[in-house]
């Protein structure tokens, strides 16, 4: 059908109908536009421009434009619609189509400003836009890079939609072969691929956790049976400083720069050298073994002026300083055993051996509790002996002595048979020159600094609060309940927060080495807010119920020494909030390789830390002065968490997440003030109703914690705490509820 296009049916040239059914013909070059003749308004023709064809003068009688009849489109389509199964829908309610992709509505009200990263507006359904990958589920479901990446190859490939097209070119009953690969290799064990690296990282670092965490269980309860064989007064004291000692000569000479420079030189040569880095590993070893052994002997000779720089009260007394020579003599030889456990462990470590390092210490702390328990069993716990420094026998001396040496000695050769079973065999060289081991020296420099800082602080500490215990003359006010209730306040960090960014400290470093500000600033975001949903209401345990606490930890001490821990305790309890924010905000400045900011920011806190551990001593009275020393240490931490802050803050380009921080913290703080109110009050009430013992101690510890809890979980679900509703999320998925 020759039926004129419908968009120009009733249209002349440039817009204006004709008069008739010829068409008006363009005027030639050179000629004068003739105008068109003009018809009578009553010409029939001049309403049916067609009614001069009589081929179609009755295709268009029922014009579907004139009548907004939608449904018809030509002649054909409306001669073969079904009017009465589909009729048309009335003049003016068409409605019109809406476009396939659109913008989501605009929001009612403008972001907040004040907020960093607020939830995105839901995606509308069907197909948008605003799917960055397309509309398929699978490939929107993870936005993030390393998530894409991981599970690429979890896609399984697609069945080809044409092949059907290519079926008639095939055999019946045939299958067509696939075509071949250019190399063909053999598939690898489903097995292997499957478990493969990530499966045995994160054994390893299971392994690694159990570990850690059963040794400070076990050195837990060392400190138990010490304190309860020896007490907590001067003999107490003089044992605590002569088994520090040698951890400190340790860690000043040798321990430091080992662990930063000579380990990571180590495991280099082992993936860099023609022997698999045994020959560096073997100068390495027979170097430490030299150095120490000579640390070792001059250390002996001069433990009288090393017990008088760690303390001048007890150097000043003669029982108490032969005792502590004596200690210190016994103990003094484990700084070789140190060293030679330190540079096995990273030696295994190395040819992807984890666990023996992690485990060793155990064995020292079974045959220090296995020592100190004979002891008990021999002479009673120091509450039934009333012992002292003029009255402990010299086999009592002798006993201890060996036991704690022989407890590192059984930790250093433990490491033997795993170093034999990756096939390393030790064999002493002393070719050292040329091989790189000098240059390395230069690398600790900042790591050495940073370990003098600290110590010095320790020091400083160590001699205030012997002095101030010996002068209170009262038991569990002097160094070694310092040590203990120290022991107890550290747990919870080293469990909670020191997880948590184990599991973060991978991603904080792949983000700082892309320089990513923002993804380095919300992993040490999540960091601080993850650790203090349970580090902020331990810490206000720990002011709560400190003192039935260590009552029935240290009970065989007696319950004066107890009591005195208990009130260290306290004091120390808010401190942890600081000092877990610390141990987070320094883990940013290592992911950038900088080792001089930590560095400074903790000669910042030994020098808070010694001057207000002073003040206390010359302040307050003898009895209550190691009380202060306690909360001397929160505090300063609290001065370098606030310069560490600022540092990391300007370094990530002035934002940190602080007000999302400050305001998890602040929640969580609310919340955990009534909870502590409520539980101490009914803790001191418990102990004043059932007495001051261990049974006593023990209902006030359970009721109390468990009002704590309670008290703290409701209080927390009222102010919509976000991280702690996905910790309990994450509990019941775990146990399968």
């Amino acid at each position: 059908m020759n039926a004129p296009y419908d968009g120009d049916r009733g249209q002349g040239l440039g817009g204006t109908e004709p008069s008739g059914g010829t068409p008006a013909a363009a005027p030639g070059p050179g000629q004068t536009p003739v105008p068109p003749p003009q018809q009578p308004a009553s010409d029939p023709h001049a309403q049916n421009p067609y009614a001069q064809d009589p081929y179609v003068q009755d295709a268009y009688a029922h014009d579907p434009f004139q009548a907004r009849d939608l449904s018809a489109q030509d002649p054909v389509t409306e001669a073969l619609y079904d009017r009465a199964a589909h009729p048309p829908p009335p003049p003016g309610t068409y409605q019109e189509p809406q476009p396939l992709y659109q913008q989501p509505a605009a929001p009612q009200h403008a972001p907040d400003p004040r907020v960093w990263a607020q939830t995105p507006a839901p995606e509308p359904d069907g197909p948008s836009r605003h799917l960055p990958y397309g509309d398929d589920a699978r490939t929107v479901q993870f936005t993030g890079v390393d998530d894409l990446v991981t599970r690429a190859g979890d896609d399984k490939p697609e069945p080809d939609a044409f092949a059907h097209l290519y079926r008639d070119q095939q055999t019946p009953g045939q299958v067509p072969p696939p075509a071949p690969e250019p190399n063909p290799m053999p598939a690898p064990a489903p097995a292997p691929k499957k478990s493969g690296r990530a499966s045995g990282l994160l054994k390893s670092s299971a392994v690694m956790a159990a570990g850690t965490l059963v040794s400070r269980l076990t050195g837990f309860v060392r400190s138990l049976v010490i304190t309860g064989a020896l007490g907590a007064a001067l003999l107490g004291d003089t044992f605590t400083i002569a088994y520090t000692l040698p951890t400190m000569i340790y860690i000043l000479t040798v321990g430091g720069g080992l662990n930063s420079v000579f380990v990571p030189q180590l495991v280099r040569s082992m993936k860099n050298d023609e022997d698999g880095g045994e020959a560096y590993a073997n100068r390495l070893l027979t170097l430490v073994m030299v150095a120490l052994g000579a640390i070792v002997i001059v250390a002996v000779f001069a433990a009288p002026l090393l017990i008088r720089l760690m303390s001048n009260t007890i150097a000043d007394d003669a029982a108490a300083n032969s005792v502590a020579v004596t200690f210190a003599r016994y103990c003094l030889p484990t700084i070789f055993f140190m060293g030679v456990h330190v540079v096995m462990g990273q030696i295994l470590n190395a040819r992807g051996k984890f666990g023996a390092m992690m485990w060793t210490p155990v064995l020292n702390n079974i045959v220090m509790i296995v020592t100190f328990g004979l002891f008990i069993w021999v002479y009673g716990t120091s509450a039934e002996s009333h012992m002292g420094v003029q009255t402990i026998p010299d086999d009592g001396i002798r006993l201890l002595g060996i036991g704690t040496l022989l407890g590192l000695v059984v930790q250093s050769l433990a490491m033997i048979p795993y170093l034999r079973e990756t096939g390393f065999r030790f064999r002493p060289r002393f070719d050292w020159k040329g091989h790189g081991l000098g240059k390395t020296v230069k690398l600790a420099k900042w790591t050495v600094l940073f370990v003098l800082a600290n110590q010095a602080g320790v020091l400083v500490v160590t001699q205030l609060a012997t002095a101030a215990g010996e002068a209170s003359g009262k038991n569990g006010a002097g160094f070694l309940a310092y040590s203990n209730a120290q022991l107890i306040w550290g747990m919870p960090q080293a469990i909670i927060t020191v997880s948590v960014m184990a599991a973060l400290l991978p991603r904080i470093s792949r983000a700082a080495h892309d320089n990513d500000l923002g993804a380095v600033r919300d992993d040490i975001s999540q960091g601080l807010r993850n650790s203090a949903v349970a580090i902020v209401p331990v810490s206000f345990a720990f002011l709560a119920l400190g003192v039935p606490m260590c009552t029935l930890l240290y009970a065989s001490s007696g319950v004066q020494a107890a009591q005195g821990m208990g009130f260290i305790l306290m004091a120390f309890g808010l401190g942890l909030i600081p000092y877990s924010v610390q141990y987070v905000v320094l883990r940013g400045f290592y992911a950038y390789e900088d080792t001089r900011t930590p560095f400074y920011n903790t000669v910042i806190v030994a020098a808070v830390n010694a001057a207000a551990s002073a003040a206390c001593y010359f302040v307050l009275p003898a009895q209550w002065a190691v009380v202060g020393m306690a909360a001397s240490y929160g505090l300063a931490y609290a001065v370098g968490v606030g310069i560490a802050w600022r540092r990391l803050r300007n370094r990530l380009g002035g934002d940190l997440d602080g007000a999302h921080i400050m305001r998890t913290y602040a929640r969580l703080c609310l919340a955990s003030l009534p909870a502590a109110v409520v539980a101490g009050a009914v803790g001191f009430g418990l102990l004043k109703l059932l007495g001051e013992g261990a049974l006593g101690s023990l209902v006030a510890l359970l009721v109390g914690g468990a009002v704590l809890l309670g008290v703290f979980f409701v209080a927390a679900k009222r102010m919509r705490i976000a991280e702690l509703n996905s910790m309990v999320g994450m509990v019941r998925g775990r146990l399968g509820r």
